[in-house]
C-alpha cells in the first residue's frame, strides 16, 4: 500500500509531503489538482523558495523542473543528493532532455519524467518514490542495530568489512539498481542477494533465483523466457520464463560468468528493454530488478561488456573467511544454536580452544563448510561439551603447505610427518599413548619419530 496515494491509509498516521518546484504557476496548478488530498503538498516557484520549503517542510519526495530562471533544477538536486536524509527528487525535463535526464540519474535523482507527462504515470513514480523513502526511515534504525549486534538477517559478520557490506547493502536494497555480489564459493552470495530484496519496495513480490552453471544451453533460454504451448516437442503447455515469474519482484541470476555469449546478449536485451519473448509467443514487457552473482573475474575477457556494465550499477564483494577468522566466532557460536533447534536438543558447550582452533582453519569453502563442518560436530559429539579436539577430527584439511612447496623429497617427508603427528597429539590433547595406538605406532617408535622430528610431547 503507498504511504503517498492511499488517502484513507493517511488517517493512521502523518502523509507524505511532496514538494512542487516549478516557475509557472499553471504547472503548479496542475500538479496541485493531480495529488490535491492524497499528501501534504508544497510549492516553489524558484530554487531559493524550494531551499526554505526544503528546511521546513522537510518533502520526502520533490518534483522538481529542470528549467527556471537563475539557478536551474540540476542545482538544487546536486545539493539536497548530498544532504542527509535527502528527499527522493523527481526530475521533470522537456521533450528531447534525455542527456540531461541521465545527468540527473547520476546527480541522485530518483526518477525522472519528461514533458508533457502522463498523470497517472506520474503518480505511480511518486508512489514509489514515496515508498523508498518510507523504507528508508524504518532503515535509519536498522544500521545502527546492524553495528552493534552484527546481523544482516541470515548473514553475520561483526568486522568492518563485514559491516561496511551490510550498510551498503542495505543503501542499495532501497533503489531499483541492479547489484553484481562478487566472492568465492560459499561466501553466501545467494543469501545476501535474498536479503536485498526482502529489504526492498519489492520484499511482497517474487524472488526468482536462476543457477546458470546448473542449465544446459538448449534449456537456458525456454527457462528464462519460457515458452508456448506447441513450441518445441515435449511443450505440452505454456510456461512462463524466469523474467515474468519475477515480474515486479527480484530475479537472482547465480554463476552468471557461466552464461554463453548468444544467452548474454538475450539476457542484454531483456535487461535494457524491459520486453521479453517466449519460445514460438509474443514478446511481453516485464518489470524485474536484477542480481546477479559470480565468483569470476567478469571483466577480465569471456563476457560481453555492455552486460557487465548494466549488471553491475553497484558490485558488492563478501570477502571469504580466512580475510575476516574474527567473525568465525560468531558465525560458529550462531550456526550453534541454529542445530540445536534443528535437531531439538540444547546446544553442548562450545569451549574456548574449540573456537580457537576454528579461526586457525582457512575454510577454503567459506561459510558454507564451517556450517556443515559444525552439522557434523553437533550430531556426533554425543552431548560432549566442544573441545579442540572434536574440531581436528572433523575438519577437512590440505596437505601441509610446507611440505607441498618443498623441493627435496626428504625435507618434505619430513615436513609432511611432523604435521601429520602434531595434528594426532592434538586431537588426543597431547597423550602420546592413545596418539601412537590411533596411527598405528608402538608408544616408543612414536617417542622416537617426535625426538628426531623435534616435537613436543604437547603436541605443539
Amino acid at each position: 500500500m503507498s504511504p503517498c496515494i492511499d488517502a484513507t491509509y493517511h488517517k493512521s498516521r502523518v502523509s507524505n509531503t511532496v514538494l512542487i518546484v516549478d516557475d509557472e504557476p499553471g504547472a503548479r496548478y496542475a500538479l496541485r489538482r493531480a495529488f490535491d488530498g492524497l499528501c501534504t503538498l508544497l510549492e516553489a516557484g524558484s530554487v531559493a523558495e524550494a531551499r526554505e520549503q526544503l528546511r521546513t517542510g522537510q518533502p520526502d519526495v520533490v518534483l522538481l523542473d529542470y528549467r527556471m530562471p537563475g539557478e536551474n533544477g540540476m542545482a538544487l538536486l546536486h545539493e539536497v543528493a548530498a544532504s542527509a536524509g535527502a528527499p527522493a527528487v523527481i526530475m521533470l525535463t522537456g521533450q528531447g532532455s534525455e542527456r540531461l535526464a541521465v545527468e540527473a540519474i547520476k546527480a541522485g535523482a530518483y526518477d525522472y519524467l519528461a514533458k508533457p507527462y502522463d498523470l497517472e504515470e506520474l503518480r505511480m513514480v511518486v508512489e514509489r518514490a514515496a515508498e523508498r523513502q518510507s523504507l528508508k526511515r524504518e532503515v535509519a534504525g536498522l544500521r545502527d542495530r546492524l553495528a552493534s549486534e552484527g546481523d544482516f538477517g541470515a548473514m553475520a559478520g561483526s568486522t568492518r568489512v563485514m559491516r561496511d557490506l551490510f550498510q551498503m547493502a542495505e543503501r542499495v536494497a532501497a533503489s531499483d539498481l541492479s547489484v553484481l555480489i562478487l566472492g568465492e564459493s560459499g561466501t553466501g552470495k545467494d543469501v545476501l542477494a535474498n536479503e536485498i530484496h526482502q529489504r526492498s519496495h519489492r520484499a511482497a513480490r517474487p524472488f526468482v533465483a536462476l543457477n546458470c552453471a546448473a542449465l544446459p544451453e538448449n534449456l537456458v533460454e525456454s527457462e528464462l523466457f519460457g515458452f508456448e504451448k506447441g513450441a518445441f516437442t515435449g511443450a505440452n503447455a505454456a510456461r512462463p520464463g524466469k523474467f515474468e515469474q519475477a515480474h515486479r519482484g527480484t530475479l537472482f541470476l547465480d554463476e552468471i560468468g557461466e552464461m554463453t555469449l548468444p544467452t548474454q546478449a538475450k539476457i542484454l536485451r531483456a535487461a535494457e528493454s524491459g520486453a521479453v519473448e517466449r519460445v514460438g509467443g509474443k514478446s511481453t514487457n516485464v518489470d524485474v530488478r536484477l542480481l546477479s552473482a559470480t565468483n569470476k573475474n567478469l571483466a577480465a575477457g569471456g563476457f560481453r561488456e555492455d552486460l557487465y556494465f548494466r549488471l553491475s550499477a553497484v558490485t558488492l564483494h563478501i570477502p571469504p573467511l580466512r580475510e575476516r577468522r574474527e567473525d568465525i566466532p560468531l558465525l560458529a557460536l550462531r550456526f550453534w544454536n541454529e542445530l540445536a533447534r534443528k535437531y531439538g536438543r540444547a546446544a553442548t558447550e562450545m569451549t574456548k580452544p574449540a573456537l580457537t582452533r576454528l579461526m586457525e582453519h582457512a575454510w577454503p569453502g567459506n561459510v558454507r563448510e564451517l556450517r556443515h563442518t559444525l552439522e557434523k560436530i553437533f550430531v556426533l559429539s554425543a552431548g560432549e561439551a566442544i573441545q579442540a579436539a572434536h574440531v581436528d577430527a572433523h575438519v577437512r584439511r590440505d596437505p601441509a603447505p610446507a611440505a607441498a612447496m618443498a623441493d627435496d623429497y626428504r625435507e618434505a617427508k619430513r615436513l609432511f610427518e611432523t604435521e601429520f603427528i602434531e595434528r594426532k597429539l592434538r586431537a588426543f590433547n597431547g597423550n602420546v599413548t592413545r596418539t601412537a595406538a590411533a596411527i598405528g605406532l608402538e608408544r616408543q617408535s612414536l617417542q622416537e619419530k617426535m625426538r628426531k622430528l623435534g616435537i613436543e610431547r604437547g603436541g605443539e
